[in-house]
């Protein structure tokens, strides 16, 4: 709790600071510290008294032998003094590590409480696991498709009844309010969570009887927050590729328009991006981010919201990076500015979990509904489709 603590209020010292809340902080750090030095002294307090009662024990052990091996030596006669030394030599061999056993109880006792707190973790189960005759997808033909598919987190549903076909070669857009369940049809897709009721197919195979592995390779995501790792731009670009060399890296950081701006660095595609990318702009961590997915090449994008978090500057030069990497592949685009979808073949509105339009740009806005009012309250220049 103490780590969680001070990793937390690190990450978000700006906030803190924003918000003068520096002395809440504080005091809740001083709060965890006092319970751990107090907890601290308690162990001690046992600790320091094991040790003199082990002692105390010890001792008292070799008075009874002393005593009553004397009266055997020196009044019954029935114990010479050489076999009484041997055995108060025997006795004093076997008390020094029974006395250590006493001491090392409480480190025993905390390795055993660290190692139950780590075994819940190795031993948790995995929800998703693969069945025994799971099969190997190579390659995405057809389409993806939502059957009546049904899904919450906990009690309430997210998902209900939901039917969408995402054809192979197409480019279809999810847009509604916060809370619709945009997102929760990628984390399905992706098999993070399995559906509750229904099913969702590739090729026509439920993706419950492929293996996680193999349906994960033919997609490629690219989402709001993209992390980064600590490394160097071109080992995030290639992330997870084994034959990557510095051509593939170098086309495709040009086909997400990273190039110019990395070659602008001392070390290039050397340069280190710092922690979770904190070198970089947000613009040019998600550039990084769709040159990593371009570099992995699948034929299915999925982009959540992969720009809403950017200034219009950065969102043009990213939206123009993205539709370069959806050009000749399936994409799923999870829209928050409705200005990066307007070229979708299939534009489906959603509401509390279900689809209440479908349809391309055009037709969504000559129905007057709610792309409509969505278009309308964003305010944004409606452009003619070629």
């Amino acid at each position: 709790q103490l780590l969680s603590n001070i990793e937390e209020t690190l990450g978000g010292i700006k906030i803190i600071k924003n918000f003068t809340s520096e002395s809440f902080f504080s005091k809740k750090f001083n709060d965890f510290t006092t319970n751990i030095n107090n907890l601290n002294n308690s162990i001690g307090k046992v600790m320091s008294l094991s040790a003199p009662a082990s002692e105390f024990l010890g001792i008292f052990a070799i008075s009874i032998l002393l005593i009553y091996g004397g009266s055997l030596v020196l009044i019954d006669q029935s114990l010479s003094g050489g076999a009484f030394i041997a055995y108060m030599g025997l006795a004093y061999q076997i008390l020094t590590p029974a006395k250590a056993i006493t001491k090392a109880n409480h480190a025993l006792q905390g390795g055993n409480a660290a190692y139950e707190r780590v075994a819940f973790i190795l031993d948790a189960e995995n929800p998703l696991k693969d069945k025994p005759n799971a099969k190997v997808i190579t390659e995405f033909k057809h389409e993806i498709k939502f059957n009546n598919v049904s899904f919450k987190y906990k009690e309430d549903y997210v998902l209900k009844n939901f039917n969408l076909t995402i054809p192979k070669g197409k480019i279809v857009a999810l847009v509604g309010e916060s809370g619709s369940g945009k997102s929760t049809i990628a984390n399905l897709i992706t098999r993070f969570y399995d559906v509750n009721e229904g099913s969702i197919t590739f090729d026509g195979v439920d993706i419950k009887d492929v293996t996680t592995k193999s349906l994960r390779e033919q997609m490629g995501i690219v989402a709001q927050d993209s992390i980064l790792f600590n490394d160097t731009i071109a080992n995030n670009i290639s992330l997870g590729i084994n034959d990557a060399n510095e051509g593939k890296i170098t086309e495709a950081a040009k086909v997400a328009n990273a190039h110019n701006f990395i070659s602008e660095f001392p070390n290039k595609y050397q340069n280190n991006v710092g922690d979770g990318g904190s070198l970089l702009s947000g613009g040019q961590r998600q550039r990084i981010a769709i040159a990593r997915a371009v570099m992995k090449n699948p034929p299915i994008m999925i982009l959540d919201e992969a720009t809403s978090a950017l200034d219009t500057e950065s969102e043009k030069l990213v939206q123009n990076a993205l539709e370069n990497m959806m050009e000749n592949r399936t994409s799923l685009v999870i829209a928050h500015r409705l200005s990066t979808i307007q070229k979708a073949d299939l534009i489906v509105v959603m509401k509390k979990g279900r689809i209440v339009e479908q349809g391309t740009h055009e037709e969504l806005l000559k129905m007057k509904g709610t792309y409509n009012n969505l278009v309308s309250l964003q305010s944004f220049e409606v452009f003619q489709l070629a």
